[in-house]
């Protein structure tokens, strides 16, 4: 308060003004001289980096401003926040830098979940079928097969595991308790034991039980589903038999060979790991007994028998063409059979079909079916009773005449499946015999009023088993020759008009 006073009395109002102003001057004057004299000496100021960050958030401002359309940040984001400063009482804006998506990290990239479809299609009617892509293990000794996968949860709520049989007659409970249980799993690396055996080629897994054996199950359900399923390899896949059976491979060899070029491995009794780089567990086929249908798969079934002509190198790729005056006889082949729906006239049958003029050939397949192949190959008309055997119309030539003769009992729709549909995709021309009850051996087990003779839909209905005891286990034929004549002679009309 005394320096005041002091200061009033000494100075007017209007110099006590000059005075302040000066003190002033003179002081910037003084900070000016000590910002110059130590400016090397003094660090960077806060002030320059509040500038410089505000600086950079406005910069990046801009430069999301460019894109009319909204989109993602694409780095840090810029925010403002008010802030006191301790030199002023104003608020100034202050750029603070908020990470709101942080920028990649090397090596630490979020796992890509990849939607798989399921290993195995189990809605096929004829058979459950695996296609299985990338390091694929199989161990036999455990029926195991699986594929290795870091992604465990790319099938998050689904099945990652499969129970397969790999033949293909499903719906068969009989077939198919005589093929064994395979298990497809989607696995871990550290789950499973190591490879021991790497393989580079594909391998198609399928089972030599179930009904197998039978000429007719050999073709429908293993023979053209191998050749539907192998065939796009040309060669390059490793076959990898489950219940195998030696026999049939010995029978098959020449079909095996031209599908694989290499040696078959009987997977059940491998103890090493093998891997692949895909494996198909089970085998594709039609829902029709010896039919392809070119509309679901890349084959028919003219290509089919083209390989078969290939496989076995056979010769003759037309049926004859008769004509008038021509002296060369058409050949017939008449299947014989020892054990049941067998001819019981045979001599009698060959007589009358000579006459007519045919070159008559009786046999009865054997498990030579290379030789077979050949003899079916050379004739122009092939007739038997309803059975396995027919299946050897496979290797007759194109346009030749199939006859099948049909037993009594209601043969019909079973005669029509197995044989007369096949023969549409085949070029062959069918024709069929139906035989009566006085025609069959079963009418000297039972008497005329009998149930198996009065009313064969009746034995039906007490099912597979109870029919087949009876009309295919206890029947044998005798032709009734002025009957079954007309037959005959339409199968050299159908020559004539080749």
């Amino acid at each position: 308060m005394m320096y005041d006073d002091v200061l009033a009395k000494s100075f007017s109002k209007h110099e006590q003004k000059k005075l302040g102003y000066g003190a002033f001057v003179g002081c910037l004057l003084i900070a000016l001289s000590f910002c110059t004299v130590f400016k090397p000496y003094l660090g960077p100021l806060p002030v320059l980096n509040l500038k410089l960050s505000m600086s950079s958030g406005f910069k990046m401002l801009m430069l999301r401003d460019t894109s009319g359309s909204p989109s993602p940040p694409l780095g840090p984001v810029t925010h403002f926040s008010e802030k006191n400063t301790s030199s002023s009482k104003e608020t100034v804006k202050v750029a603070e830098i908020v990470t709101d998506k942080k920028e990649p990290v090397p090596n630490k990239t979020e796992p890509f979940i990849k939607k798989m479809e399921p290993l195995c299609n189990v809605t096929e009617p004829r058979g459950d079928i695996c296609n299985i892509n990338g390091d694929v293990r199989i161990q036999g000794n455990s029926s195991s097969v699986f594929l290795v996968s870091s992604q465990m949860n790319i099938l998050a709520g689904n099945n990652n595991s499969w129970s397969i049989r790999p033949y293909a007659r499903k719906g068969d409970r009989t077939a198919m308790s005589q093929v064994r249980e395979w298990s497809v799993k989607l696995s871990g690396r550290k789950e499973i034991p190591a490879c021991n055996k790497n393989q580079s080629v594909p391998a198609i897994l399928f089972s030599q039980g179930g009904y197998t054996g039978n000429h007719f199950h050999d073709f429908t359900d293993v023979v053209i589903p191998l050749y539907l399923t192998s065939r796009q390899y040309n060669g390059e896949v490793q076959f990898l038999i489950t219940d195998k059976r030696p026999w049939w491979i010995t029978k098959f060899k020449a079909i095996i060979k031209n599908l694989s070029r290499y040696e078959l491995i009987d997977i059940d009794k491998e103890e090493e790991v093998h891997c692949f780089p895909s494996v198909i567990v089970g085998l594709k086929r039609n829902v029709k007994e010896l039919t392809i249908d070119p509309s679901k798969y890349s084959y028919s079934m003219r290509d089919f028998r083209e390989f078969l002509r290939s496989c076995y190198s056979l010769k003759k790729a037309n049926a004859i063409k008769l004509r008038d005056g021509q002296r060369k006889k058409p050949r017939l082949l008449i299947i014989s059979r020892r054990r049941t729906r067998a001819f019981t006239n045979i001599g009698e049958i060959t007589k009358m079909a000579s006459k007519l003029g045919y070159k008559v050939i009786v046999s009865e397949p054997t498990m030579d079916v290379s030789k077979f192949a050949e003899l079916v190959n050379s004739c122009d008309v092939l007739m038997g009773v309803h059975g396995a055997g027919l299946t050897n119309f496979f290797f007759l030539p194109k346009n030749a005449i199939f006859i099948q003769i049909v037993p009594f009992g209601g043969f019909e729709w079973i005669a029509r499946i197995d044989f007369e549909e096949p023969t549409k995709d085949m070029n062959l021309n069918y024709l069929d015999y139906k035989i009566t009850k006085e025609e069959s051996s079963l009418i000297q087990q039972y008497p005329l009023d009998h149930v198996v003779l009065r009313d064969p839909p009746s034995i039906q209905k007490q099912g597979w088993a109870a029919f087949k005891s009876v009309y295919l286990d206890k029947q044998n034929v005798k032709l009734d020759l002025n009957r079954f004549r007309p037959t005959l002679l339409k199968a050299l009309e159908l020559l004539h008009h080749q």
